[in-house]
């Protein structure tokens, strides 16, 4: 696997389709939750890709985007943590995680990561140092938690 990591106006048309297909995908087909999903963090995030090639090209395997500090929440946060269904259970989603959270501190120094986490996702994200500091909330009719992870 090939690790991109981007600032939106970096990323190319077509990878920019790749990536929202994906989320359409996942988000909103998957798991049958009309809401926005393209908004106007995309531009102010960091986007990490995952791509494999092969003899027909580069797809798409994982995707996550880090929204910088004071847009969604004071500190920086990890959102949109997606791999393709078809492609879960080979460790892509862990993968993808350790490479965000080894590349953060390079542009937030000392900062903690916050996350709105689907409620069922609590023990994969508290794998990785976060810890749950909500009350469950609804978010487009799935149970969320937001976690911290401290620096």
């Amino acid at each position: 696997m090939r690790w991109q990591w981007s600032l939106y106006d970096r990323l190319s048309p077509m990878e920019i389709l790749e990536i929202m297909k994906l989320r359409q995908a996942v988000f909103v087909v998957e798991q049958e939750c009309a809401y926005q999903d393209a908004d106007d963090l995309d531009p102010l995030s960091w986007h990490l890709t995952g791509w494999e090639e092969d003899a027909h090209g580069k797809r798409l395997v994982a995707y996550l985007r880090v929204v910088s500090p004071g847009n969604k929440f004071e500190e920086p946060s990890i959102g949109r943590v997606i791999t393709p269904i078809a492609l879960r259970g080979r460790g892509l989603g862990k993968a993808l995680m350790h490479e965000a959270i080894k590349r953060i501190p390079s542009l937030y120094r000392q900062a903690s990561i916050r996350i709105s986490a689907q409620q069922r996702m609590e023990p994969f994200y508290a794998g990785f140092g976060f810890e749950t500091v909500s009350a469950p909330y609804d978010e487009d009719g799935i149970p969320h938690v937001e976690m911290l992870r401290g620096p």
